[in-house]
Protein backbone atom coordinates (compact mmCIF):
# COMPACT_ATOMS: atom_id res chain seq x y z
CA UNK A 1 0.00 0.00 0.00
CA UNK A 2 1.14 3.53 -0.78
CA UNK A 3 0.94 6.21 1.88
CA UNK A 4 -1.18 9.27 1.20
CA UNK A 5 -0.96 12.59 3.01
CA UNK A 6 -4.58 13.70 3.31
CA UNK A 7 -4.44 17.29 4.52
CA UNK A 8 -7.41 19.31 5.68
CA UNK A 9 -6.68 22.96 5.02
CA UNK A 10 -7.92 25.95 7.02
CA UNK A 11 -7.78 24.74 10.63
CA UNK A 12 -8.70 27.65 12.96
CA UNK A 13 -10.58 29.51 10.21
CA UNK A 14 -13.83 29.10 12.17
CA UNK A 15 -14.98 26.89 15.07
CA UNK A 16 -17.02 24.59 12.83
CA UNK A 17 -14.08 23.98 10.53
CA UNK A 18 -11.73 23.21 13.42
CA UNK A 19 -14.22 20.87 15.09
CA UNK A 20 -14.83 18.95 11.86
CA UNK A 21 -11.09 18.53 11.29
CA UNK A 22 -10.56 17.29 14.86
CA UNK A 23 -13.38 14.77 14.48
CA UNK A 24 -11.89 13.38 11.27
CA UNK A 25 -8.37 13.36 12.70
CA UNK A 26 -9.51 11.53 15.81
CA UNK A 27 -11.13 8.78 13.77
CA UNK A 28 -8.16 8.33 11.44
CA UNK A 29 -9.80 9.93 8.41
CA UNK A 30 -7.04 12.56 8.07
CA UNK A 31 -3.34 12.54 8.80
CA UNK A 32 -2.50 16.23 8.39
CA UNK A 33 -3.96 19.69 8.72
CA UNK A 34 -2.63 23.16 8.03
CA UNK A 35 -3.40 25.98 10.44
CA UNK A 36 -4.47 29.56 9.74
CA UNK A 37 -2.78 31.36 12.62
CA UNK A 38 -4.76 34.61 12.11
CA UNK A 39 -7.90 32.63 12.94
CA UNK A 40 -9.91 33.44 16.08
CA UNK A 41 -9.18 31.58 19.32
CA UNK A 42 -5.95 30.12 17.96
CA UNK A 43 -4.62 29.17 21.40
CA UNK A 44 -7.61 27.06 22.50
CA UNK A 45 -7.96 25.55 19.02
CA UNK A 46 -4.28 24.55 19.08
CA UNK A 47 -4.68 22.94 22.50
CA UNK A 48 -7.75 21.02 21.35
CA UNK A 49 -5.98 19.75 18.24
CA UNK A 50 -2.84 18.74 20.11
CA UNK A 51 -4.95 16.82 22.63
CA UNK A 52 -6.59 14.57 20.03
CA UNK A 53 -3.91 14.35 17.31
CA UNK A 54 -2.89 10.70 16.84
CA UNK A 55 0.80 9.71 16.61
CA UNK A 56 2.25 10.76 13.28
CA UNK A 57 -0.44 13.36 12.60
CA UNK A 58 1.22 16.34 10.91
CA UNK A 59 0.34 19.94 11.70
CA UNK A 60 1.47 22.64 9.31
CA UNK A 61 1.31 26.40 8.86
CA UNK A 62 -1.19 27.65 6.27
CA UNK A 63 0.32 31.03 5.31
CA UNK A 64 -2.65 33.38 4.93
CA UNK A 65 -2.50 36.53 2.82
CA UNK A 66 -5.98 36.39 1.25
CA UNK A 67 -9.49 35.88 2.56
CA UNK A 68 -11.80 37.19 5.25
CA UNK A 69 -9.63 37.02 8.37
CA UNK A 70 -7.83 40.04 9.83
CA UNK A 71 -4.05 40.33 9.43
CA UNK A 72 -1.88 39.80 12.47
CA UNK A 73 0.10 42.91 11.58
CA UNK A 74 -2.83 45.32 11.26
CA UNK A 75 -2.90 48.30 11.00
CA UNK A 76 0.36 48.10 9.01
CA UNK A 77 -1.45 45.58 6.81
CA UNK A 78 -5.07 46.70 7.24
CA UNK A 79 -6.72 43.75 5.48
CA UNK A 80 -5.77 40.74 3.41
CA UNK A 81 -5.70 40.87 -0.36
CA UNK A 82 -8.06 39.34 -2.86
CA UNK A 83 -6.27 36.54 -4.68
CA UNK A 84 -6.42 38.24 -8.08
CA UNK A 85 -5.07 41.48 -6.69
CA UNK A 86 -2.27 39.77 -4.83
CA UNK A 87 -1.25 37.79 -7.91
CA UNK A 88 -1.21 40.90 -10.07
CA UNK A 89 0.91 42.82 -7.56
CA UNK A 90 3.37 39.94 -7.14
CA UNK A 91 3.87 39.28 -10.84
CA UNK A 92 4.27 43.00 -11.53
CA UNK A 93 6.61 43.33 -8.51
CA UNK A 94 4.40 46.17 -7.30
CA UNK A 95 4.03 45.06 -3.72
CA UNK A 96 6.03 46.11 -0.69
CA UNK A 97 7.95 43.00 0.30
CA UNK A 98 8.52 44.22 3.85
CA UNK A 99 4.76 44.20 4.51
CA UNK A 100 4.55 40.56 3.43
CA UNK A 101 7.69 39.70 5.40
CA UNK A 102 6.25 41.15 8.60
CA UNK A 103 2.96 39.29 8.23
CA UNK A 104 4.61 35.95 7.41
CA UNK A 105 6.96 36.41 10.38
CA UNK A 106 3.99 37.14 12.65
CA UNK A 107 2.21 34.00 11.46
CA UNK A 108 5.24 31.80 12.13
CA UNK A 109 5.61 33.32 15.58
CA UNK A 110 1.92 32.75 16.32
CA UNK A 111 2.25 29.08 15.36
CA UNK A 112 5.33 28.64 17.54
CA UNK A 113 3.56 30.24 20.49
CA UNK A 114 0.31 28.30 20.05
CA UNK A 115 1.83 24.85 19.47
CA UNK A 116 5.12 25.20 21.31
CA UNK A 117 7.05 23.89 18.31
CA UNK A 118 7.73 24.50 14.65
CA UNK A 119 5.25 23.40 11.96
CA UNK A 120 5.79 20.00 10.32
CA UNK A 121 5.19 21.55 6.90
CA UNK A 122 4.28 24.88 5.33
CA UNK A 123 1.79 25.73 2.61
CA UNK A 124 -0.45 28.67 1.74
CA UNK A 125 -4.11 29.61 1.68
CA UNK A 126 -5.14 29.72 -1.98
CA UNK A 127 -1.56 28.58 -2.69
CA UNK A 128 -0.12 32.06 -2.09
CA UNK A 129 3.20 30.54 -0.97
CA UNK A 130 3.89 29.75 -4.65
CA UNK A 131 3.74 33.36 -5.81
CA UNK A 132 6.76 35.47 -6.75
CA UNK A 133 7.74 37.82 -3.91
CA UNK A 134 5.85 35.66 -1.40
CA UNK A 135 7.71 32.42 -2.15
CA UNK A 136 11.24 33.55 -1.17
CA UNK A 137 9.84 35.20 1.96
CA UNK A 138 8.17 31.96 3.04
CA UNK A 139 11.28 29.88 2.31
CA UNK A 140 13.47 32.31 4.27
CA UNK A 141 11.06 32.16 7.22
CA UNK A 142 11.23 28.36 7.11
CA UNK A 143 15.01 28.53 7.32
CA UNK A 144 14.72 30.64 10.46
CA UNK A 145 11.86 28.92 12.23
CA UNK A 146 11.20 25.48 10.70
CA UNK A 147 14.38 24.09 9.15
CA UNK A 148 13.06 20.51 9.33
CA UNK A 149 9.71 21.28 7.72
CA UNK A 150 8.71 20.20 4.23
CA UNK A 151 7.01 22.50 1.74
CA UNK A 152 3.86 21.83 -0.25
CA UNK A 153 4.31 21.94 -3.99
CA UNK A 154 1.12 21.87 -6.03
CA UNK A 155 1.97 20.03 -9.25
CA UNK A 156 0.47 16.68 -10.10
CA UNK A 157 2.07 13.50 -11.38
CA UNK A 158 5.22 14.26 -13.36
CA UNK A 159 5.03 17.96 -12.49
CA UNK A 160 1.87 18.54 -14.50
CA UNK A 161 -1.54 19.98 -13.72
CA UNK A 162 -5.09 19.31 -14.88
CA UNK A 163 -7.07 22.16 -16.40
CA UNK A 164 -6.02 25.82 -16.50
CA UNK A 165 -5.85 26.16 -12.70
CA UNK A 166 -3.83 22.98 -12.34
CA UNK A 167 -1.42 24.09 -15.05
CA UNK A 168 -0.88 27.44 -13.34
CA UNK A 169 -0.22 25.71 -10.02
CA UNK A 170 2.21 23.32 -11.69
CA UNK A 171 4.11 26.17 -13.32
CA UNK A 172 4.34 28.14 -10.07
CA UNK A 173 5.39 25.01 -8.21
CA UNK A 174 8.51 24.66 -10.35
CA UNK A 175 9.88 27.78 -8.68
CA UNK A 176 9.01 26.50 -5.22
CA UNK A 177 10.65 23.14 -5.87
CA UNK A 178 13.81 24.89 -7.03
CA UNK A 179 13.91 27.11 -3.95
CA UNK A 180 13.16 24.15 -1.69
CA UNK A 181 16.02 22.11 -3.12
CA UNK A 182 18.38 25.05 -2.80
CA UNK A 183 17.32 25.56 0.82
CA UNK A 184 17.51 21.87 1.72
CA UNK A 185 13.75 21.37 2.13
CA UNK A 186 11.77 18.36 1.01
CA UNK A 187 8.53 18.66 -0.97
CA UNK A 188 5.65 16.26 -1.57
CA UNK A 189 6.20 14.23 -4.78
CA UNK A 190 2.78 15.05 -6.21
CA UNK A 191 -0.36 17.00 -5.35
CA UNK A 192 -4.09 16.67 -6.03
CA UNK A 193 -7.44 17.78 -4.70
CA UNK A 194 -8.12 21.01 -6.61
CA UNK A 195 -11.57 21.14 -8.19
CA UNK A 196 -14.36 23.54 -9.10
CA UNK A 197 -16.32 24.08 -5.87
CA UNK A 198 -19.45 24.55 -7.97
CA UNK A 199 -19.23 20.78 -8.53
CA UNK A 200 -18.99 19.95 -4.84
CA UNK A 201 -22.11 17.78 -4.96
CA UNK A 202 -20.05 15.33 -7.03
CA UNK A 203 -17.17 15.23 -4.49
CA UNK A 204 -17.68 11.52 -3.67
CA UNK A 205 -17.15 10.71 -7.33
CA UNK A 206 -14.31 13.20 -7.75
CA UNK A 207 -12.20 12.01 -4.83
CA UNK A 208 -11.18 8.64 -6.38
CA UNK A 209 -10.01 10.57 -9.45
CA UNK A 210 -7.73 12.67 -7.23
CA UNK A 211 -5.82 9.47 -6.42
CA UNK A 212 -5.28 8.39 -10.01
CA UNK A 213 -1.59 7.55 -10.69
CA UNK A 214 -0.35 9.35 -7.56
CA UNK A 215 2.97 8.00 -6.23
CA UNK A 216 3.72 7.08 -2.65
CA UNK A 217 3.84 10.07 -0.30
CA UNK A 218 1.62 12.31 -2.42
CA UNK A 219 -0.62 14.96 -0.89
CA UNK A 220 -4.33 15.47 -1.45
CA UNK A 221 -5.88 18.60 0.04
CA UNK A 222 -9.44 18.66 1.36
CA UNK A 223 -11.61 21.32 3.00
CA UNK A 224 -14.08 19.68 5.40
CA UNK A 225 -16.08 21.68 7.89
CA UNK A 226 -19.29 22.18 9.81
CA UNK A 227 -20.94 25.34 8.54
CA UNK A 228 -21.54 27.82 11.36
CA UNK A 229 -22.22 31.54 11.54
CA UNK A 230 -18.54 32.37 12.01
CA UNK A 231 -17.65 30.53 8.81
CA UNK A 232 -20.27 32.30 6.72
CA UNK A 233 -18.78 35.65 7.80
CA UNK A 234 -15.24 34.85 6.65
CA UNK A 235 -15.71 32.48 3.71
CA UNK A 236 -18.26 32.93 0.91
CA UNK A 237 -17.71 29.33 -0.26
CA UNK A 238 -18.80 27.20 2.67
CA UNK A 239 -21.37 24.67 1.42
CA UNK A 240 -18.76 22.33 -0.11
CA UNK A 241 -17.14 21.91 3.31
CA UNK A 242 -20.17 20.05 4.65
CA UNK A 243 -20.26 17.80 1.58
CA UNK A 244 -16.56 16.95 1.91
CA UNK A 245 -16.97 16.24 5.63
CA UNK A 246 -19.88 13.87 5.02
CA UNK A 247 -17.86 11.90 2.47
CA UNK A 248 -14.70 11.70 4.57
CA UNK A 249 -16.68 10.63 7.64
CA UNK A 250 -18.75 8.09 5.73
CA UNK A 251 -18.36 4.46 4.70
CA UNK A 252 -17.39 5.03 1.08
CA UNK A 253 -14.17 6.96 1.74
CA UNK A 254 -12.09 4.11 3.25
CA UNK A 255 -13.26 1.77 0.48
CA UNK A 256 -12.21 4.25 -2.21
CA UNK A 257 -8.86 4.78 -0.50
CA UNK A 258 -8.12 1.06 -0.28
CA UNK A 259 -9.30 0.43 -3.84
CA UNK A 260 -6.74 2.96 -5.07
CA UNK A 261 -4.00 1.23 -3.07
CA UNK A 262 -3.51 3.95 -0.44
CA UNK A 263 -3.36 4.11 3.32
CA UNK A 264 -3.13 7.08 5.68
CA UNK A 265 -0.74 5.22 8.01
Amino acid sequence: MKRLILCADDYALAPGVSRAIRELAGTGRLNATSVMTPGPDLGPEAEALTAIAPPGFEIGLHVTLTGGLSPLTRPALPHYFGLGGLMARCFARRIKASVIEDEVEAQFQAFLEAFGRAPDFVDGHQHVHLLPVVRPIVVAACRRHAPKAWLRQCAGVGGTGRGPKGQILATLSSGLKHDARTGGFATNPAFSGAYDFRKAAAFPDLFPRFLDRLPDGSLVMVHPGHVDEDLTHVDPVHGPRAIEYAYLAGDRFPRDLAAAGFTLR
